[in-house]
C-alpha cells in the first residue's frame, strides 16, 4: 500500500519516518510522496583516457583512481545560493539535502518529478528503491539528456519525489539495510563511500 499524504504527515508526525532536516510541509508533502531537496554536493566524473574501471571493485576503487571530482555549493558573495549548470550530456552524483530514515516496515521509491523531466533531466537512472532500515542522503544520479543547459540551485530545486510502501510485516533487524557488511551507503554522505571499516 502506497501512503497518502494523511498516512505520512501522520508518519512524519509519529517519526516513522524520518527527514533532516525537516520537510517543509507545504512545499513537499504531495497528495501520495514527498518531494525532495538538492544539497550541496555534486561529484563529476572525469575523463581520462586510457582508464578502465570495473564496477564489480566497488567505487572506492574509482576514489583511488581520481576520476572524480567534486564541488560544493554554498552561496555567493551575495549570500545567495551557487548554482550549478549542467550541460547537455554532463552526468553528476548529486546528494538530496535531506537525509531519510526508512522504517522496517516500509520500502521506498525515488522517482524523477515530471518538470525537470520536461527539459531532460533523469533524476536516479536505475536505482529508484529505497530499502527498509536505510538511513542517510540518497545519491541522485543526474543526467542532462535535453538540448539545453539546465541550472541546478541547492535548497531550492526538487527535482525527485520519495513515496512510502507499507510493507505486509516487518522486516527482521539481521535483514534490514545497513545490516551487512555489502550494506556500503548506509549513513552516506558522499556518493563515493569509504570502505565501512574507515568511518
Amino acid at each position: 500500500m502506497i501512503l497518502s499524504h494523511d498516512e505520512l504527515k501522520a508518519a512524519l508526525d509519529a517519526g516513522e519516518i524520518g527527514f533532516d532536516p525537516p520537510i517543509d510541509e507545504a512545499e513537499q508533502l504531495g497528495a501520495a510522496s514527498i518531494d525532495v531537496r538538492l544539497g550541496h554536493q555534486f561529484t563529476k566524473l572525469k575523463s581520462v583516457p586510457g582508464v578502465t574501471v570495473s564496477v564489480a571493485d566497488g567505487l572506492k576503487t574509482l576514489g583511488k583512481l581520481n576520476v572524480w571530482d567534486t564541488v560544493v555549493k554554498k552561496k555567493d558573495g551575495f549570500g545567495r545560493p551557487e548554482t550549478l549548470d549542467l550541460l547537455p550530456g554532463d552526468f553528476i552524483l548529486a546528494m538530496t539535502l535531506e537525509t531519510i530514515r526508512v522504517p522496517l516496515n516500509m520500502i521506498a521509491l525515488i522517482e524523477g518529478r515530471s518538470t525537470y523531466a520536461r527539459v531532460g533531466l533523469s533524476m536516479h537512472q536505475t536505482a529508484p528503491w529505497i530499502q527498509p532500515g536505510w538511513e542517510g542522503q540518497l545519491t541522485l544520479e543526474i543526467t542532462n539528456q535535453g538540448p539545453l543547459t539546465i541550472r541546478l540551485t541547492p535548497k531550492v530545486d526538487r527535482p525527485c519525489q520519495v513515496a512510502f510502501f507499507r510493507l505486509d510485516g516487518e522486516v527482521p533487524e539481521d535483514h534490514a539495510y545497513g545490516s551487512r557488511d555489502s550494506d556500503a551507503y548506509q549513513g552516506q554522505r558522499h556518493p563515493l563511500v569509504p570502505d565501512r571499516n574507515e568511518r
